[in-house]
């Protein structure tokens, strides 16, 4: 952050709960389509992606349900916090997704938004598959073994 309070780089946004539910086969960057006030406010550090999804549609693909509030600097071009945003894709990979989506019973999850180098926003998302509760509990065993183990070998070493 810089001393206006702007992200100039870097996560703005994160769905962390997203690695608990889902097993993410594959990740993919995407750009979004943002009007400048939702741009504004993303580089407040502002926006919620944890009930959010990307869904095919019109063939393109949409960010359905984020959060990115509304500017207050702006008074009469504000933008509505709840709306689609059109993910920018090739035409290749959307079908690649829709096909995966459509035929294995995949998802598509995002998992975090984030200014690049070049200062823009960008969406990476996750193409998952839904963990069951043996799974997730299969994955809480393994990461507690490893915080004990890792006590272990701090204690001995």
């Amino acid at each position: 952050m810089t001393k206006s309070g702007w992200i100039s780089t870097g996560t703005v946004t994160q769905n962390r709960k997203a690695r608990h539910d889902y097993k993410i086969e594959d990740t993919f960057e995407t750009g979004l389509v943002l009007f400048g006030t939702e741009v504004k406010s993303l580089r407040l550090g502002r926006g919620n992606i944890q009930e959010s999804y990307a869904a095919a549609e019109d063939g393109g693909l949409y960010l359905v349900n984020a959060y990115i509030p509304e500017y207050e600097g702006a008074k009469h071009f504000g933008h509505e916090p709840r709306r689609k945003r059109k993910l920018l894709l090739q035409k290749r990979e959307i079908k690649k997704l829709t096909g995966e989506v459509s035929r294995k019973g995949m998802t598509l999850v995002p998992l975090s938004i984030y200014f690049n180098d070049r200062g823009l926003a960008k969406l990476k998302i996750g193409l998952a598959k839904g963990k069951t509760d043996i799974d997730r509990r299969q994955t809480i065993k393994e990461r507690e073994w490893n915080r004990q183990k890792s006590r272990l070998l701090r204690d001995k070493g």
